[in-house]
C-alpha cells in the first residue's frame, strides 16, 4: 500500500501544470526568469492570472492526495515520509520533462500544509515575505536576482528547519525537512554557486 501510494504521490507531483498552461497559451516558460517550468516563470511569461493558476495547480498537487492519504488512515506518521517527499521529488525530476523538472517551491508549500494542517507553510510564507523585504530595503527597492531569490528560499527553509527543531516537531516531520532540504539545495545549486561567488568578490573588493 505505502509504495503504491508514494508511486502515485510522485506521478501527481510529476503533472507540470504551470509547463503546459504555458504551452496552451504559445508561451515557453523556460525561456523566462531563471528557465525553470515553475508556476512563478509562468506568472512572468504568461500574466498573473494564469500564473496563478499555475501556483494553485502546483499547490494544489502537493496538498489534495496527500490530505486525503492522511485523513483516511492510509498514512500514519511512520510511513508518511516516503509520500510526502514523493511529489516534491515528482517536480523536481519529472518524466514528463526528461526528469529536469522545476524547484517544487509550490509543491513543497502544498506538501507541508498538509502534513502540519497549514502550520509550518504559513510560517514559511512569512519569513520568505520578511527576507523579500530586507532584500529589497538593501537594493533600494531594485529587483533581486534569481539568485538572491535561490538564496532567500534555501535560507528560509534552514530557518523552517530552526522552527521544527525549537518548537519540538516530530521526528519525522524534520526528516522529511531535511530530505526536502536536500531537493532544494540541488535544484538550486548553481544559482546558490553564482550567488557565494558573487559575495566573494564583493568581499575581495571591499578589502582592497
Amino acid at each position: 500500500m505505502l509504495a503504491a501510494i508514494t508511486l502515485l504521490e510522485f506521478f501527481c507531483g510529476s503533472l507540470m501544470f504551470s509547463y503546459w498552461l504555458g504551452k496552451l497559451v504559445k508561451k515557453d516558460i523556460t525561456a523566462v526568469g531563471d528557465g525553470n517550468p515553475g508556476a512563478f516563470n509562468l506568472i512572468q511569461a504568461a500574466g498573473v492570472k494564469i500564473g496563478l493558476l499555475g501556483v494553485f495547480l502546483d499547490f494544489a498537487k502537493g496538498y489534495f492526495p496527500l490530505v486525503y492519504f492522511v485523513e483516511k488512515g492510509y498514512l500514519p506518521k511512520s510511513y508518511i515520509i516516503p509520500a510526502a517527499i514523493a511529489p516534491i521529488l515528482g517536480h523536481a525530476f519529472s518524466p514528463f520533462l526528461r526528469f529536469k523538472g522545476g524547484k517544487s517551491i509550490a509543491t513543497t508549500f502544498g506538501v507541508w500544509s498538509a502534513t502540519t494542517k497549514f502550520r509550518v507553510s504559513f510560517f514559511y510564507a512569512i519569513v520568505l515575505a520578511i527576507l523579500f523585504v530586507i532584500a529589497k530595503k538593501l537594493k533600494h527597492g531594485g529587483s533581486t536576482t534569481t539568485e538572491e531569490d535561490a538564496f532567500m528560499v534555501v535560507l528560509g527553509f534552514l530557518i523552517v528547519g530552526a522552527y521544527l527543531y525549537l518548537l519540538d516537531f516530530s521526528v519525522y516531520l524534520l526528516t522529511l525537512w531535511f530530505l526536502n532540504l536536500l531537493v532544494m539545495i540541488y535544484k538550486n545549486k548553481e544559482k546558490l554557486s553564482t550567488f557565494y561567488i558573487a559575495i566573494t568578490n564583493k568581499e575581495h573588493e571591499l578589502k582592497k
